[in-house]
């Protein structure tokens, strides 16, 4: 199993519907499991969750920069 690709199609997922982002929030594990459609071994489901926090926190992080900057005519 590729995680990597399982972080990036998690990521898809989780960011294209507003109810999946809410639950992933308090129950991450739920989410990976039912946008993945598998139940995983714990130590692979770590890896998941802790890198779909990190990239949705990364994308977060850049669209507020991307917006700041967009207040002083700055893209």
């Amino acid at each position: 199993m590729d995680i990597k690709e399982q972080i990036t199609k998690a990521v898809a997922a989780i960011q294209a519907d507003k109810t999946l982002l809410t639950s992933f929030k308090t129950d991450p594990v739920k989410v990976i499991t039912k946008v993945l459609g598998v139940k995983l071994p714990d130590d692979v489901m770590n890896k998941i969750v802790e890198g779909v926090k990190a990239k949705i926190t990364a994308d977060d992080a850049k669209g507020m920069i991307n917006a700041i900057g967009g207040l002083f005519g700055k893209k």
